[in-house]
């Protein structure tokens, strides 16, 4: 019994820990807002990769899907078509989808947007403050955004088609 003591207190110092570091991300400690689920979205001001000024208060009432992605990210790349296709597919709905670019730099961002036709705003992040209000975890992470304003789901890694549509669900109402 006295071997394994040590192994229980490793074990159960390793469960606070987690716990600890579980409950100061959901409070939100170490400044500013962070999204969530169920939570309203961040604000997200800033300039376009065309130069326009985009403001996401701009498409309030729609349902919102919010993109951070760059074009060296593999699977940001790999999902660029399907979102295409959705807002063709869902632009009965009102669907907005919104890019974020981040930790890229814009001149290849700019260039892969436009041959592969990517005709939603992507909004540049150079300070990265929306990865960090969003909580980016890793690219893609996408976020779904109801008429309302409320994260109602979020996808960190590339969506597939049925990953869409289940999350697209939750914010099309």
């Amino acid at each position: 019994m006295a071997s394994r003591r040590p192994i229980l207190l490793a074990l159960l110092v390793a469960g606070l820990t987690t716990a600890a570091i579980l409950l100061l991300v959901r409070s939100g400690q170490g400044g500013g807002q962070h999204a969530a689920v169920g939570d309203p979205a961040p604000a997200i001001v800033g300039t376009t990769l065309d130069g326009a000024t985009f403001d996401l208060a701009s498409v309030a009432g729609r349902p919102v899907v919010i993109n951070f992605w760059g074009p060296s990210c593999v699977p940001c790349r790999d999902e660029f078509p399907l979102l295409g296709a959705k807002v063709i597919q869902h632009s009965g709905d009102g669907l907005a989808v919104i890019g974020v670019l981040t930790d890229d730099p814009v001149q290849p961002a700019r260039e892969f947007a436009a041959q592969y036709a990517g005709v939603w705003p992507t909004v540049v992040d150079p300070a990265k403050s929306i990865k960090t209000a969003y909580r980016v975890a890793a690219r893609p992470q996408t976020y779904f955004v109801d008429r309302t304003g409320d994260i109602r789901a979020i996808q960190i890694g590339g969506l597939t088609d049925a990953d869409f549509e289940r999350s697209y669900a939750k914010i099309s109402q």
